[in-house]
């Protein structure tokens, strides 16, 4: 469990790392994505890129529209960690 907690809060720091004008302690776990006004394509890209570099997985940009929450995109990058 602490490990999970860990891992969470290392995603939300990655995460929160895509975005200059975001304030980082705005964005939690529940955070729905499409309600951050920085929100766009540039982050789309940010955010695969990120997937692929720190959990070496493939995510499209029809993967992310696909979720609503920041709990939804780190649940759909560990369902697919090898």
């Amino acid at each position: 469990l602490i490990n999970e907690i860990m891992e969470m809060e290392m995603f939300l720091n990655h995460f929160a790392d895509l975005f200059d004008e975001t304030d980082a302690s705005i964005i939690t776990e529940n955070t729905n994505l499409k309600d951050l006004e920085e929100w766009s394509s540039m982050i789309i890209m940010g955010i695969i890129a990120m997937a692929d570099e720190e959990y070496a997985v493939r995510l499209k940009g029809e993967d992310i529209r696909k979720v609503s929450t920041v709990k939804d995109l780190y649940d759909l990058i560990q369902s697919r960690r090898g």
